[in-house]
């Protein structure tokens, strides 16, 4: 494994969501959905080991169907549930788990948005991120940051950075267009 695999779980996630090949059955999608209602709403207390088993070991495409049966079935998203449900780590783990089968680019949009808003910059995730993802979908990010958020990824960082530091993140942001 390599380091970059130890220091960046989310990067993990979403690599995991895009290894699975299977995506599964219509029967599949109402089955995980109904085993992820029984295990937190419709329970006293939680099942948390069915939400990992079920978030962990399917594909990002099985996961949005199943996402969708939620809804119908419970009437609320499963971030909803989930923050309900869950605290502290594993919540934080299961809703970035829910982010990344979603749309990678925006869960990565929002992580650098966050590592800049307000006072301070969380100046590891700020490096992480924009090298881990520069020449991977940069792009992509930079459309869902604008969409997100109002403003471009490169105009958040020249607000939010300065010197040699700003100069070398611009760079890998790549531009000031989605």
């Amino acid at each position: 494994m390599s380091p970059l695999e130890h220091d960046d779980p989310e990067e993990d996630v979403c690599r995991h969501f895009r290894q699975i090949g299977k995506q599964g059955s219509q029967e599949e999608h109402r089955e995980r959905c109904q085993a992820l209602f029984k295990a937190g709403e419709q329970k006293f207390g939680t099942d948390e080991q069915s939400f990992v088993t079920i978030l962990g070991n399917r594909g990002a495409e099985h996961l949005k169907k199943v996402f969708d049966a939620y809804m119908k079935l419970s009437g609320y998203e499963m971030e909803e549930s989930i923050s309900r449900e869950t605290s502290g780590g594993l919540r934080d783990l299961l809703l970035a788990v829910v982010k990344c089968a979603r749309s990678v680019p925006a869960y990565f949009a929002e992580t650098l948005y966050y590592s800049m808003k307000g006072a301070g910059t969380d100046d590891n995730t700020l490096i992480r991120v924009m090298v881990s993802r520069s020449e991977v979908d940069m792009l992509d990010i930079r459309a869902a940051f604008r969409r997100m958020f109002a403003c471009s990824l490169h105009s958040m960082i020249k607000g939010d950075t300065g010197g040699d530091y700003r100069k070398a993140l611009l760079l890998l942001c790549g531009g000031d267009h989605a």
